[in-house]
């Protein structure tokens, strides 16, 4: 049967560049849908030959939206290879760089990336359909937002001396301890990031209700879940073992050591895209297709282990009687987050070891291979290296988080063309929505390709004798 074709290039509003194609047949109907990754990966390749120890801040280069992932999940595996222990004062530390990555990490995806589309609409006017437009309609919103990834990004420098690409953390632990006075002066900001992280909670949870069409169609469908558990269950970003969830929310896989991670995922490339797909090998592909991020870690998760961010969690688990499987929900679970990664970083603050001058500890390589396993705001991250007798690597491997959810996005894709494209006409309003499944997952693209390019979005709709019949640029 003669197709037409619709394809969206770039996706708007996400962290890097891609584009959508939709495959209509004669009557105006989705009959497939892809999620193109258009850029090239290739930070494997430029780690060979490299000395070790020179990974942590080399990785931290992959990203300038979440480097601090890099840097840990980089540091992990280092760690691995020196075969030590790292001083427990560092490991808190390093949790709290994470933590704070975290909540400028996802204050940047739903005030910058997605409110426009809760706030305006999603079929507003594109140009007033941004940030900008937030600002002029919702001034004290957009404050917030600012402001929320302000206070994640100036705890950052203060412990790592810059906002992006911090050196601090280094094999074997941290570079520096943390003074009294510095503590105290991230403390003094917590109080304001919990008041803008429970209004704004508060806010979309009233909200919700306008978006029920959305939430039935963006990303709504079984799939397994994966993430980090602490040994009680309970959230974890920094270290732990991995826990598989299926759809009806029980525990497929659990306490799963993550140096066996290439025994649970398999990985494979498609030839419409340069992203890395990954699935659960037990089941297989296409069985096997897992989520992860902070809807995952929620879905996952015994509790959080804070007060406000559990009793916000116990709300949101009363969505589903099993997982809950929309992935408009992503948006929701980020707020937890961010309410979770404040009231921890209080916590660890708060202890007095946190102050402790014992924060590396320094050894010659030890072990020929390294793995580093972390949870980034987009969800679980591993590098791999291996290394020759003087230390140079001579291979890596690293499972990004957006790779982790590709095939998720693509059937998120199809599921949300199905619904609002069909016809021979484009409207913004059913362009975007297809847009915003993406965005509700935060991929980045920068992160799992590595390549860097703005190319302009031109959509092109064509019946199956190759006549224009609509077109859309912005």
């Amino acid at each position: 049967m003669a197709r037409q074709r619709i394809v969206i290039d770039p996706v708007t509003r996400i962290e890097g560049h891609s584009k959508i194609t939709l495959h209509l047949d004669e009557e105006g109907r989705v009959q497939e849908a892809y999620f193109h990754v258009t850029q090239f990966r290739g930070f494997e390749k430029f780690c060979e030959g490299r000395p070790f120890y020179e990974m942590p801040s080399l990785m931290a280069r992959i990203c300038g939206i979440c480097p601090v992932s890099h840097l840990i999940a980089s540091a992990k595996a280092c760690d691995a290879i020196l075969a030590v222990r790292i001083p427990e004062p560092a490991a808190k530390l390093r949790r709290i760089l994470n933590l704070a990555q975290i909540v400028q990490s996802h204050a940047l995806s739903f005030f910058y990336l997605s409110s426009p589309d809760l706030l305006l609409g999603m079929d507003a006017d594109p140009a007033t359909r941004n940030i900008f437009g937030v600002m002029q309609s919702h001034p004290e919103l957009a404050r917030d937002g600012v402001r929320l990834r302000q206070f994640g990004q100036q705890i950052i420098e203060w412990l790592g001396g810059k906002r992006i690409h911090p050196a601090w953390v280094v094999p074997g632990g941290v570079n520096e301890r943390l003074s009294v006075e510095r503590r105290d002066q991230i403390l003094a900001t917590i109080p304001g990031a919990l008041a803008i992280a429970q209004r704004t909670l508060d806010w979309f949870k009233n909200t919700m209700e306008q978006f029920r069409e959305e939430i039935r169609t963006f990303a709504n469908f079984p799939s397994l879940f994966l993430g980090l558990v602490n040994r009680r269950g309970g959230l974890e970003h920094y270290d732990g073992n991995l826990r598989f969830l299926d759809s009806t929310g029980k525990i497929v896989a659990d306490q799963v050591n993550p140096d066996t991670y290439a025994d649970a995922i398999a990985e494979f490339v498609n030839p419409w895209s340069y992203l890395k797909t990954t699935y659960y090998k037990p089941l297989g592909y296409p069985d096997g297709i897992y989520r992860v991020g902070p809807l995952a870690r929620l879905n996952l998760i015994n509790g959080c282990g804070t007060e406000r961010a559990d009793q916000e969690w116990a709300e949101f688990r009363q969505l589903e009687r099993g997982a809950v499987l929309s992935s408009f929900y992503f948006h929701y679970a980020r707020l937890i987050e961010i309410l979770y990664g404040i009231e921890k970083m209080e916590q660890l603050l708060n202890d007095p070891e946190i102050l402790s001058s014992h924060v590396r500890a320094f050894a010659r390589p030890n072990n020929r291979e390294g793995i580093g396993v972390a949870e980034a705001p987009r969800g679980t991250l591993i590098h791999h290296y291996k290394v020759d007798e003087q230390g140079l690597v001579t291979w890596a491997n690293l499972v990004i988080a957006t790779g982790h959810n590709n095939s998720a996005m693509n059937r998120g894709v199809l599921q949300v063309a199905r619904h609002f494209v069909h016809g021979h006409q484009l409207s913004e309003g059913m362009l975007n929505r297809v847009e915003a499944v993406i965005r509700a997952f935060d991929p980045c693209l920068s992160c799992s390709t590595h390549a860097a390019g703005v190319p302009a979005l031109e959509i092109e709709l064509r019946a199956a004798d190759g006549t224009l019949l609509d077109q859309v640029r912005r």
